[in-house]
Parts: structure tokens; sequence; C-alpha cells
């Protein structure tokens, strides 16, 4: 009895050595996992270089402006769209080009209408830098044309996109004979679906001093909000509908009354935005 209790742990322990090896042989591992066969082993090795695959490309981020890249170009209709106000209705378009790199670009930019008669607009030709994540400053010449007299100006200012994604352009203007005026511009997109996308849009227009003859006082000027809503047939073609609201403000109300022109108006809107 007492010599069986002495043998126990070797005949044991004999025992597991053998079952061991033939686990081994049966290619299984220590821990109950089948040894890697010729594939798997592969699999584990090292490939040569040539055999790797190529690293993911990183997403380029939305504010990182690259140098050494191959110029660009795009040329965009935000607006092309008939006007349809209280009193009168007509055409109107907002239009801008470019060509350039990320930090580097020549702009340029046109927007005006033609309602009732009577067409308005301006065309600026600008050069815009790269001076931080998402924001460029710009330099460069206004013309302003239509049915009144014609202006010229010095133009400068600053664009970019503000965080929860609003587009701003704030840009400032000198003309002979001590004029001034300012302007800005705020945007913001909301995609709504795949496809819709509703743009509610503010412009404000100010000047430094009177001009009568283009029916224009000093001070806060005229304010524009519009809301489109586009349906992109593609990212580059999308018709959209809306309603847009002006308004006059001080001496220009004035001004204009004396032509007139109502302080303020509301209008539908219909149009195409597209790009190429």
């Amino acid at each position: 009895m007492i010599a069986a209790l002495a043998l126990a742990p070797a005949l044991q322990a004999e025992e597991m050595s053998g079952m061991t090896h033939d686990m081994h042989g049966m290619g299984m591992m220590d821990h109950g996992m089948p040894a890697p066969t010729g594939d798997a082993g592969d699999a584990n090795r090292i490939l040569p270089r040539e055999e790797q695959a190529p690293p993911m490309p990183m997403p380029a981020s939305h504010d990182q402006h690259r140098h050494g890249e191959s110029l660009a170009h795009q040329v965009l209709f935000e607006r092309l769209e008939y006007r349809d106000g209280r009193d009168d209705h007509g055409l109107a378009w907002d239009a801008d080009a470019w060509w350039g790199g990320d930090t580097d670009k020549l702009w340029l930019q046109s927007e005006g209408e033609r309602v009732g008669g009577e067409s308005e607009g301006r065309a600026e030709l600008l050069w815009s830098h790269a001076v931080a994540a998402f924001w460029d400053s710009r330099l460069g010449v206004r013309q302003d044309f239509g049915s009144d007299p014609d202006r010229q100006w010095l133009a400068f200012g600053i664009a970019g996109t503000t965080p929860w994604w609003f587009e701003v352009q704030a840009s400032a203007y000198l003309g002979p004979n001590g004029r001034s005026a300012a302007r800005l511009e705020v945007e913001r997109e909301l995609q709504l679906s795949q496809k819709l996308v509703l743009a509610p849009q503010l412009e404000l227009d100010a000047y430094g001093r009177d001009d009568r003859a283009r029916a224009i006082g000093s001070g806060l000027a005229e304010g524009r909000f519009g809301l489109r809503l586009r349906y992109e047939v593609t990212p580059q073609f999308a018709p959209y509908v809306g309603l847009e609201w002006t308004r006059r403000f001080g001496e220009t109300a004035s001004l204009g009354e004396d032509r007139d022109e109502a302080r303020s108006d509301s209008r539908l809107v219909a149009g195409l935005r597209f790009w190429f």
C-alpha cells in the first residue's frame, strides 16, 4: 500500500509527459491551440519590402494648407436665379472662379441682378494668401457697374470658416474722393439628407459717405437674408428654391424712396447652383 502511494506521483508525471508528447504529435500547442502549419507560419513571417501592402493614405484635413502641390482651378455659380418680388422680378447671379494652389490663389468674383429694367453689379479681382488654417487674406480691386455710375475700389479683407462651419468673408474698400465701404457675408450649409442642403446666407453693406448718384447713404446701407433649399442631382449640379428678404437702412432707404424703391422686399427665388 505504502509502496503504491510512493509510486503514484512518478506514474502521474510519466502519464502527463506522454499526453504532452501526443499533443505535440497531433499538432497541438501547449495552450490547446493548433500549432502553426506552413501557411500560418508564412503569414507570421516578415515580408520583404516589395511584397508588403502599401500604407493606407492619410485623409487630407480641410484645414491643411499643403505646399508644393500642382495648380488647380474651379468655376462656381453659387446662384444663377430668377427672382419674383413684391414689386418687380428679374434675374440675379453670384459667381466666382479661382486659379492657384493651397497657399495662394487668384480669384474673380461677381455678383449682381437685373430687376425691373435696372441692373446693378460688382466684380472683384483678388489675390488670396493662406494665413492660418481655414483662413485667407485677400487683396485686389473692385468695380461697381450697372445703370448707375461706375465706381472703382481698392479691396482688402479676410475669408475663412469659423467653428460650427460658418463661411465668412469680410471686406473693406477704399475709393477716390474719400469713399469707403465695408461688406460682410456669412453662410452656413446644413446637410438635411444625402441630397438636400439648406443654405442660409446673410449679407450686409455699409458706406463711409453718401453717394447720391447711386442712391447710397452713409452708415449701414442694406442687408439681405436668404434661405435656399437645393437638391444635389450630383455634387456639381443642384437646382434650388428659396426666399430672400432685403432691407435698406437710414439715408439709403430715404434715397431709395425718392426713386420709388421700397425700404424692404421679400422675393421667391428659383435657380441653379453648379461648378466645374
